[in-house]
């Protein structure tokens, strides 16, 4: 599955509360998004519109590392 061009920062943030992430704080223009689902993981997502596509995949290709999934998996369960 091909990843979207036009997710935000804040829209990844709001989309990935389907799978328990919560934002904890923000620095500048950077959130700081925590889940406690399958132990406790942090990320950092800039607040830009839209991310570029490769801080878009490695965000993404950590969630998935962390939840056991593939990347495809993911991006089905998130976008579509």
């Amino acid at each position: 599955m091909r990843l979207p061009r036009d997710v935000s920062g804040g829209d990844l943030a709001h989309i990935l509360r389907k799978l328990g992430y919560s934002i904890t704080r923000q620095t500048g223009s950077h959130l700081r998004l925590t889940t406690t689902e399958h132990g406790e993981h942090h990320i950092t997502i800039p607040q830009h519109s839209p991310l570029r596509i490769g801080t878009l995949s490695a965000i993404l290709t950590d969630v998935s590392a962390h939840f056991e999934l593939t990347r495809e998996q993911l991006s089905r369960q998130l976008f579509e």
